[in-house]
């Protein structure tokens, strides 16, 4: 028999079915609450919400758990590429050889972008956040890639023209931002080789692939290709599901993914440790300033709204960091005041009780900035990454046969009925 819980409300009790998962996560189902009862749940920021079922992440924050359609992500940082990980989310299952290698072929026919769409980033003014040009760039990749008729060809043509068009086209505003020749990209590289080529390759001064610099983007990318409902996601599900072409909906999720507190905040860290470097203060001043509820200074890269543990992805990230610092022989301060700062902080009671712990966003900064990665960029790396999951999610939404138009309530607490004044009256 299904479990339910109750409600009581003036005097009557109504029986809400609770739903469980894989993994023995339960849930109250109130999709008929206000259908029976009249009322509505308030929840302010969605932290207690769920808004769909989803078969693509499994996260435990409590744990650090997170897993891509059930594979552990730790096993696919050490095993898997970026490309078969997007494969694994978009279609549920990892790819057998044959799969994989059309796959990449895809990928290799759609990594070319229309020559027209020079001309957009020409027009955009000096200093345009990279993400904002991005956002709009593959919205205008609709006007010149019209919807195909079937899903399956949507799947199988508009998925892999944007997985492999948006590393191109961030590539290709980094290039165009600096007045350099546009690098295309060569069908003899990988993935992620191809996109470092597109970056830093000159016409005076060749790009030598590092394998070790292309495995630390691999896992940068793996560790970022979803992480369940968050702000950019649910709003990737929500554009979609106005049934928007894929373009719009993820032009949505980029746009959602700029702000600093979801995918800038690997670009905050960086700044933030500039500044104290700059300040020529102590570690322990600043981390006691984040530990002041009176004091606006927050430390960024720590704690997350769902992991109440150590971020599994931050466990992975910094020991590629490292890997990447040692090979390139790099002395980076910064990374040495991460090291100092996360130290006080993991033996800090307050950070102990509080679970601040680092994040992904903590370490990611500084390996970015180790591979030559721009600041600014960083944001538009996190977006290449969670492209897949995007992708998946709006799939998924697209198949779910309990399909609505996302449209959430409100409780009104503004002025109660009046009369107009005319404006000589006032």
């Amino acid at each position: 028999m299904t479990e339910a819980a109750t409600l009581t409300y003036q005097g009557k009790t109504y029986e809400l079915p609770v739903i469980e998962g894989t993994e023995g996560e339960k849930g109250i189902d109130i999709s008929r609450l206000r259908q029976t009862s009249g009322l509505i749940t308030l929840d302010s920021g969605y932290a207690n919400t769920g808004s769909c079922t989803s078969a693509i992440t499994f996260m435990d924050g409590e744990k650090g758990i997170l897993r891509y359609r059930g594979i552990p992500v730790e096993q696919l940082a050490r095993h898997s590429s970026f490309r078969e990980t997007a494969y694994l989310l978009v279609r549920g299952s990892l790819p057998t050889r044959k799969e994989l290698n059309r796959f990449s072929v895809l990928l290799n026919d759609a990594s070319l972008v229309h020559e027209d769409m020079k001309v957009f980033y020409q027009n955009f003014p000096k200093g345009s956040h990279p993400m904002g040009i991005l956002s709009s760039m593959v919205n205008a990749l609709r006007s010149f890639y019209p919807e195909l008729q079937t899903m399956e060809e949507e799947i199988d043509i508009t998925v892999t023209r944007l997985l492999s068009k948006v590393r191109t086209l961030a590539a290709m505003s980094y290039k165009m931002s600096r007045g350099h020749t546009v690098v295309y990209p060569r069908p003899d590289l990988s993935y992620c080789a191809n996109f470092l080529n597109m970056m830093f390759d000159s016409p005076v001064k060749p790009y030598e692939i590092d394998e070790d610099l292309v495995e630390a983007l691999n896992v940068f990318w793996i560790l970022h290709a979803d992480h369940e409902q968050n702000c950019s996601t649910s709003a990737v599900r929500m554009v979609g599901s106005g049934r928007v072409n894929l373009y719009a909906a993820i032009s949505a999720g980029i746009a959602a993914l700029w702000g600093p507190l979801h995918g800038g905040a690997n670009q905050a860290v960086v700044e933030m440790l500039q500044d104290i470097t700059a300040s020529g203060k102590s570690m322990q001043h600043y981390i006691e300033r984040a530990k002041d509820r009176q004091d606006p200074f927050r430390l960024m890269g720590f704690g997350h709204r769902v992991y109440k543990t150590y971020d599994p992805r931050a466990k992975i990230i910094k020991v590629m960091c490292d890997r990447v610092l040692d090979k390139l022989k790099i002395s980076d301060p910064l990374l040495d005041m991460a090291k100092e700062m996360e130290e006080i902080a993991l033996r800090d009671d307050y950070f102990i009780e509080h679970n601040l712990y680092p994040n992904v966003d903590f370490y990611s900064g500084i390996i970015l900035r180790a591979i030559g990665i721009p600041t600014n960029m960083f944001t538009v790396m996190f977006a290449i990454g969670r492209l897949p999951g995007w992708i998946a999610q709006w799939k998924e939404s697209m198949d779910d046969p309990q399909w609505k138009l996302c449209r959430p309530r409100q409780i009104y607490v503004g002025p109660a009925e009046r009369d107009y004044t005319p404006v000589d009256q006032r």
